[in-house]
């Protein structure tokens, strides 16, 4: 694409903004939809995870995919085809697997449920390929910072009101219900919500196909090669199946009748390869780290340990954000947490998807060219309203939000992190990981409204991360880039193992002590923020210089 000054092309832009949305909605919605699964299909906490492993998964195979392709023939499919088409056949994608859970629900099985899931997902991993590089062309090179961030905005809305839009498609109301009226709703409530969905992707899909100020995005430049990166992942995938295989041969066991003591060897067994499936993937990523680190060839992008650091850093980023929110309306049953029902705990959930909101939404006015005093004060104002904003969309749905008034002291925190960081990624990524660790161990040796408010805050100090990282992990890797930031997408995969993982633990030790899982992902995140900062050092990049945030 030209990088010559060039006005934004709005037309396109908002028409684009629209994958984003789906990408939270749908994504945010799962926080509801599992404690429904969980119930219906009478499943212990680790087997409702296997949604989010179905569903993040899906993105580690489709840019996996996309990546190979590129290696094999020389030429970036979504390149090829073009951002405009990339997000058609994506959004087309989505909606076969809105089709297949349709039939999934209809034939009642859990598993075809999770194959739905996938397809969905698999979707969105072509969409977003295209999508976020689409932003950028779509105007001045300059400016494209901002356009993302606009897209980040969207997505964290979605995130927003995905909890309460799914909740009233099951539930049938907006108001707080309980779990005996949960027992007595039908699958059909899931029919008519991906009825819904699947038109909202075609319809989409429809709306990029006719709009002739969406321009085709074509790129025809070769990639580089990157043979034993290729092969590494592929292992590294082949592997993760391998551990997998036995995880899922035990999903459908019943252990209704069995003894406490089968039940614990059942559990252990289920962790054993879970943990196996982690060593797996950092392993494979610090393998090859030291394997690219004395020889450089072959290895493309994965020759900067900024990169492959990078990419751990992202894996376990998406891993926490999803796993606490995924977590998080079991913890909310609990007698020490209000023993809340599945619908009781939706206006949390939104709380938690919506501090992801308030963070970018904060993040994303050093986009724009407004004046120092200026961003001084909406770096104040613009996280209030949006909590205002998240506080009123729950009072209009009838939800009782007095007890998360006092939610505002964990904005004021976050409020002061922002002007302590001063919009330097390095500074804000480790300044926001530390603040990730003491929350969840304040919410670990706590119970009550006060370890909610502590675990609640991870939404706060995730919000930014993404950027931070993906900044941080491209900074200087020249030519690479593009094919860097593919490798970065693939690291979605942690969406995929930490949550499960962090289910079976607590179907071991108890809902609450398995966040112990999130505080070790912030410990790691705190440490790359303090890692790479020599790394980029050493490569004679100024890790200090102020980047835009925006996701």
């Amino acid at each position: 694409m030209s990088q010559t000054k060039q006005p934004t092309n709005y037309g396109a832009l908002s028409t684009l903004v629209t994958v984003f949305f789906f990408w939270g909605f749908i994504a945010a919605g799962n926080s509801v939809f599992i404690p429904f699964c969980k119930h219906y299909f009478h499943l212990d906490q680790f087997q409702s995870q296997l949604i989010d492993f179905a569903f993040y998964t899906a993105y580690y195979i489709g840019a996996l995919a996309l990546f190979a392709y590129g290696a094999f023939g020389g030429k970036d499919l979504v390149g090829k085809w073009g951002f405009k088409n990339s997000i058609i056949y994506g959004l087309l994608f989505s909606a076969l697997g809105a089709a297949a859970m349709i039939l999934a629900v209809r034939g009642d099985s859990f598993a075809g449920m999770l194959i739905g899931f996938f397809i969905v997902a698999l979707g969105f991993s072509l969409q977003q390929t295209a999508a976020q590089p689409f932003a950028i062309a779509l105007g001045d090179p300059a400016t494209g910072s901002s356009r993302v961030n606009l897209g980040g905005g969207i997505n964290s809305f979605g995130t927003s009101v995905g909890p309460l839009v799914v909740a009233f498609a099951l539930f049938g109301t907006t108001a707080a219900i309980s779990d005996d009226q949960i027992a007595s709703l039908s699958l059909s409530k899931v029919i008519q919500l991906y009825i819904f969905v699947g038109l909202l992707f075609i319809a989409a899909a429809a709306m990029f196909y006719f709009s002739k100020k969406v321009p085709s995005g074509k790129l025809l430049e070769k990639t580089e090669k990157a043979n034993k990166a290729l092969l590494t992942l592929l292992i590294m995938t082949a592997l993760l199946f391998a551990f997998f295989i036995p995880v899922f041969n035990t999903y459908k066991t019943d252990m209704s009748q069995a003894t406490d003591a089968e039940k614990h060897a059942m559990e252990m067994y289920r962790l054993k390869w879970l943990l196996g499936a982690l060593l797996v993937a950092v392993g494979g990523l610090l393998f090859a780290k030291m394997r690219a680190q004395k020889n450089a060839k072959g290895w493309g992008a994965m020759q900067y340990p900024q990169l492959v650091l990078g990419m751990l850093a992202i894996f376990v980023y998406v891993g926490v954000e999803v796993g606490i929110g995924s977590n998080l309306g079991e913890l909310l049953k609990q007698e020490n947490f209000g023993s809340h029902s599945a619908s009781e705990a939706t206006p949390y959930i939104v709380m938690y998807w919506g501090s992801l909101m308030i963070g970018r939404w904060t993040g994303a006015i050093s986009a724009f060219n407004f004046t120092e005093k200026t961003k001084s004060i909406l770096k104040f104002i613009v996280p209030l309203i949006a909590f205002a904003i998240l506080i009123g969309i729950n009072t209009l749905a009838k939800y009782d939000m007095q007890p998360l008034y006092y939610y505002v002291i964990c904005i004021f925190i976050q409020i002061g992190a922002f002007y302590i960081t001063k919009d330097k990624p390095a500074k804000t990524l480790l300044i926001f990981g530390l603040l990730g660790v003491l929350a969840m161990a304040i919410g670990l040796m706590t119970d009550g409204q006060v370890a909610i408010y502590a675990f609640l805050s991870g939404g706060l100090m995730c919000s930014i991360m993404w950027p931070s990282i993906f900044s941080l992990a491209i900074a200087g890797i020249g030519k690479y880039t593009s094919q860097g930031s593919a490798f970065l997408i693939m690291m979605i995969l942690g969406g995929g193992i930490i949550p499960p993982i962090q289910g079976k633990i607590a179907d071991v030790i108890g809902i609450h002590h398995s966040y112990i899982i999130a505080a070790l992902c912030f410990a790691y995140i705190a440490l790359y923020a303090f890692m790479v900062k020599r790394i980029l050092n050493k490569q004679g990049i100024d890790y200090d210089a102020a980047v835009s945030e925006g996701h």
